[in-house]
């Protein structure tokens, strides 16, 4: 178990968003708030890694032909109670939400790539994998969604601080409020996505330059 390398991986090099593309439509359709990016993210963040837990340990003892039905059933699940609880237990977060909440284990199974990892690997780097690309999902879904905020409403945390009331940075009437439509949302996720691949490209560019320099 490479510890370094998963975090640097889920995070970064292999972002589940950023850089793999996935789980598109629902980073584009609940960001428009700190507090919901916030929200979808721990919730995909906490599927995954006990998904991906139970997957391993449970993996030894299954059938490798049943192992992507036992993955979507174990995954959609968890998603399930997941779902419940937010629903009890954070109403106004669910509503923000809608249908997306439910959809959830839609969004795990992709990103855990149907438990192959988990299956192929220990239960401490099945978690550890599930936690980082987890928290690199999570990473991308907050930033957008305090971009879209902020730039869309001139406002700061509404729903999740100063008593839910959030913070105005500056009034809304100057804000650009189509960020926080869909279209927006294409835009903010392109410009974070190109930012990522802009920055990863870096070190390709330079070893380029190294390259021409030296014939």
């Amino acid at each position: 178990m490479n510890v370094g390398k998963q975090i640097e991986e889920g995070l970064l090099t292999k972002n589940p968003v950023a850089v793999q593309l996935l789980g598109l439509c629902t980073a584009l359709a609940v960001t428009t708030s700190l507090l919901n990016g916030l929200g979808m993210g721990l919730c995909v963040l906490v599927v995954l890694t006990l998904s991906n837990g139970l997957l391993s340990a449970l993996g030894p003892y299954l059938p490798e032909r049943i192992h992507m039905v036992s993955a979507v059933v174990v995954t959609a699940s968890l998603g399930g109670v997941a779902d419940l609880i937010v629903q009890a237990f954070f109403p106004d977060l669910a509503g923000n939400l809608g249908l997306f909440l439910p959809l959830m284990a839609v969004t795990c199974v992709l990103l855990s790539g149907a438990g192959v990892y988990a299956y192929e690997n220990g239960v401490a780097s099945a978690v550890l994998e599930g936690l980082c690309r987890g928290l690199g999902y999570t990473l991308v879904l907050v930033l957008v969604g305090v971009i879209r905020e902020l730039l869309g409403k001139g406002s700061f945390g509404e729903g999740l601080l100063n008593s839910g009331r959030g913070f105005q940075v500056f009034p809304a009437q100057f804000a650009a409020g189509g960020l926080v439509h869909p279209v927006g949302g294409f835009l903010v996720l392109a410009c974070v996505i190109a930012a990522v691949q802009g920055f990863l490209a870096r070190p390709k560019k330079a070893a380029r330059r190294k390259e021409t320099v030296r014939r």
